[in-house]
């Protein structure tokens, strides 16, 4: 609590909390983007989706940490319609495979919305340094 200028005291409340979808990925707590052990390029970004649209930070982050070889990494996805930022990497290049076995097999639109976010299964992993999907993950 502090007093203003009138002599009036004024509640401020608490300082705010950090607000994770604006900080800069390397303030962001390193237990929750931290690649997984195995865990493939696709499925990293699919959790990352949480903190937001950042362009290719994680990308970045993840080509770093785990896959230091894959130089031409930005230039591939960017074929594949990812140009601007891995939110494009699900628009125009992947989608979980079981999306579309989920949509061959649904009647309804409620269904087709459903499988349009699933809950992915853990990801089986991928060899050190790649950056291909693992099976959880089809070409669009």
């Amino acid at each position: 609590m502090s007093v203003g200028a009138d002599g009036v005291a004024e509640d401020w409340g608490s300082p705010e909390e950090p607000n994770l979808l604006e900080a800069p990925v390397h303030e962001l707590p390193e237990a929750l983007t931290m690649p997984k052990p195995g865990e493939c390029l696709i499925c990293y970004l699919w959790r990352m989706q949480d903190f937001g649209c950042r362009g290719h930070e994680f990308t970045d982050r993840y080509v770093e940490l785990r896959a230091p070889g894959a130089t031409g990494l930005r230039r591939r996805l960017a074929g594949m319609g990812a140009v601007c930022c891995e939110c494009e990497v699900f628009l125009n290049a992947y989608h979980p495979i079981h999306r579309q076995r989920l949509e061959d097999q649904a009647e309804d639109e409620w269904e087709y919305r459903m499988a349009e976010t699933p809950d992915m299964p853990t990801c089986p992993g991928v060899r050190r340094g790649s950056t291909q999907p693992c099976g959880l993950w089809t070409r669009s």
